[in-house]
């Protein structure tokens, strides 16, 4: 055992329904500790979010997040609550903070259809909608969102703001995706109107003959929207600034079942987050009715990011097996159609991996 490796993973169970989901992503993650040779994940739970908020003053404690950098990984639930705002009216949202923070400038959003029956668009089978978002994740239109305003302004402005550095190393991880998959890429974008976003595509033609194996397209914002939904599977991995790629991944996501079914992960030259797209949906928090598939997924992610030989025949595993489970039609939580609770379908999914493939 002199070779065995520890990861440490920090989690953050958050608010709303992220306890629920992180459980069963937890769950997952130790029946496939149970399958590697010689790899171990010690685990350390953090309080943020809007109940931290509540508690102590402050959704994301100065110390936690020196804490969080300690971990070779952090996984997260979900964080805010409707209600819980600061005094500008905005939901307190420290999962961009840590993004901010941590410099996690590639935010990745898999999106991929399990199961005919998931989609809305009914002429597609399971594997036809498998494509990749790269959300530029800390500048764009966030850059100014914690600018002060007085309260009787009569006017308000967010500012887009788009950087050389900023597109260059977003564009760089966006290429390297696409050669991993099927070397294709799409830059979405609103060149035809915005002048940040002329130089934004001016950056990405730059990036583009450094790969001239990868195929490229340019797309408007608007034009990506109805393309989505009339031919998603043209699309391998689309690349786009912030607020798009937010409103995006939220579209993309209902292609295949709901956001209960896209995992993330914000991704910087040091740290990484993992998490699932969704919020913390309150409304439902507490009765079982979250679908884990993508918590449960973006752990596949942070296992292949970690870059391992084992962690990465770890992520293998929970692939195949999500996939053979949601292949039975019976096999759906609420969001889907279905009936099965939030555990039931941890378990189901756990199970098959703590007993071993076939």
């Amino acid at each position: 055992m002199d070779d065995q490796v520890t990861f440490t993973i920090a989690v953050l169970p958050g608010d709303g329904i992220g306890p629920e989901v992180i459980a069963e992503g937890v769950s997952v993650l130790r029946a496939v500790e149970s399958q590697l040779h010689q790899v171990r994940f010690q685990l350390q739970e953090f309080s943020v979010g809007a109940g931290e908020y509540l508690r102590n003053g402050d959704p994301l404690p100065p110390a936690t997040l020196e804490k969080l950098k300690q971990h070779h990984a952090i996984l997260l639930g979900a964080m805010g609550l409707p209600d819980i705002r600061w005094p500008d009216g905005v939901e307190m949202t420290p999962q961009i903070d840590i993004r901010e923070k941590l410099d996690l400038y590639c935010g990745l959003r898999p999106i991929r259809l399990y199961h005919e029956l998931h989609t809305p668009l009914k002429k597609y089978k399971a594997g036809e909608i498998d494509f990749l978002i790269v959300r530029e994740s800390t500048e764009g239109l966030f850059s100014t969102r914690l600018l002060k305003h007085p309260p009787d302004a009569n006017e308000v402005t967010d500012t887009m703001r788009i950087t050389r550095q900023g597109s260059e190393r977003l564009f760089r991880s966006a290429f390297e995706e696409a050669l991993a998959r099927r070397r294709h890429l799409t830059l979405v974008d609103k060149a035809n109107v915005l002048p940040s976003m002329a130089f934004f595509r001016k950056v990405f033609d730059e990036a583009a003959l450094q790969f001239p194996t990868v195929k490229t397209d340019r797309i408007y914002i608007d034009a990506a929207s109805l393309y989505l939904v009339q031919r998603p599977e043209t699309f391998d991995v689309l690349v786009t600034e912030n607020m798009f790629g937010d409103i995006l991944s939220d579209l993309a996501a209902g292609l295949v079942g709901g956001m209960g079914m896209a995992p993330s992960a914000d991704i910087g030259d040091q740290y990484a987050v993992f998490q699932p797209s969704h919020g913390s949906a309150p409304d439902i928090a507490g009765k079982g009715m979250a679908n884990p598939v993508a918590t449960i997924l973006s752990v596949q992610m942070m296992l292949e990011w970690l870059a391992h030989t084992e962690t990465r025949r770890g992520a293998a595993i929970i692939r195949r097996v999500v996939e053979r489970v949601l292949s039975e039609p019976k096999h759906r939580t609420r969001d889907l159609g279905g009936s099965l609770a939030t555990a039931e379908i941890g378990d189901l999914i756990a199970q098959e991996i703590a007993e071993g493939e076939p």
